[in-house]
């Protein structure tokens, strides 16, 4: 049948009647809330690409976890700057590293939040890479050794789990880290820590302020030989297929905006959760055109990240976590 008899405008009529046949919800549970600790005290510094986001030293850090919690978020995602880096990124699997000190700290304060551990070299290291930089002497050719590069970064997510961390999320890209992570952290007794897989990460245009938030621009090169290639759909599904082979628990598409075709590919594809990371320069455009009044912001947020998870993410990374679950409170 068709119009006269079917009129779809009948299930428009009123607000109350919209919001019952809704087919997609939003709330402050479907939010993770990245934030950079860094060393030193009395530090909160904006970041100037990212307005709105800051640098925290810890003693400035409790105010900033208490009030995420108190807007109902559930997560954060914790990134480290340190104010040491070294070839080999010591600093990210240290004790009594940035990111596992403000690990213990949240649980502190907060036990019930969960904290997720950003699990990469790239912050730690001297020349930003993600991985040990290895020179082929026949070629000259450099380039990040895969291989070698498990083994820090299992010890990196060791360190984290070992410090409360309750999800690890390990973004570097390399062959084989999930199997490898997934092993590591049941041989220490972790073996009910999940895995949320950077599984699908690109070598996205889309990083550029984050790096300048976590100080982790490559000095030389770039990251296209471990980051997929923009133009790929079918790499993906076999990017999550070897990390469900090897025991991830979450899978992740980075960027989201740009990819939400590849975040509606793994939800038909699989049955783990798909985050979605709203990534810096998504939050930063927008942020940018409403400090022009060019539009709403509060407008084109809610209904950028209802589009996200319409596309079938289960779960949004984004720096917009505390303005959305505000603005979600005062419908």
């Amino acid at each position: 049948m068709t119009f006269p008899t079917v009129r779809n405008r009948r299930l428009r009529a009123s607000a109350a009647l919209r919001s019952m046949v809704r087919e997609t919800s939003l709330s402050a549970n479907d939010f993770i809330y990245p934030l950079f600790v860094t060393e030193g005290t009395g530090v909160r510094e904006e970041i100037a690409s990212m307005p709105g986001v800051y640098h925290l030293s810890l003693d400035l850090l409790e105010e900033e976890i208490r009030e995420v919690a108190s807007l109902g978020i559930q997560a954060v995602l914790l990134f480290g700057v340190p104010d040491h880096k070294d070839e080999l990124g010591s600093e990210a699997y240290g004790n009594n590293s940035i990111v596992q000190r403000a690990t213990r700290k949240v649980k502190e304060w907060c036990p019930d939040l969960l904290v997720v551990a950003d699990t990469c070299l790239c912050q730690y290291t001297s020349h930003g890479h993600c991985g040990v930089i290895r020179r082929d002497e026949r070629t000259g050719r450099v380039d990040v050794d895969n291989d070698a590069s498990l083994e820090l970064l299992v010890k990196t997510a060791v360190s984290q789990a070992e410090a409360g961390a309750d999800i690890i999320a390990p973004s570097n890209m390399m062959d084989g880290f999930v199997h490898a992570i997934r092993a590591g952290l049941d041989e220490a007794g972790f073996e009910h820590v999940p895995v949320m897989s950077y599984s699908v990460k690109y070598a996205s245009a889309f990083y550029g302020p984050f790096r300048d938030a976590a100080h982790s621009t490559p000095q030389f090169g770039d990251r296209k030989t471990y980051q997929m290639d923009p133009a790929n759909v079918r790499e993906a599904v076999r990017e999550a297929e070897s990390d469900v082979a090897e025991g991830a628990d979450m899978l992740m598409v980075k960027p989201a905006l740009a990819y939400m075709d590849v975040i509606r590919l793994l939800k038909e594809q699989f049955d783990l959760p798909v985050v979605a990371y709203n990534v810096s320069a998504e939050y930063s455009m927008v942020k940018a055109a409403a400090m022009q009044g060019w539009l709403d912001e509060r407008a084109i947020v809610l209904e950028t990240l209802l589009g996200m998870k319409r596309a079938g993410a289960d779960i949004i990374i984004t720096y917009f976590a505390k303005d959305a679950a505000r603005w979600l409170q005062q419908r």
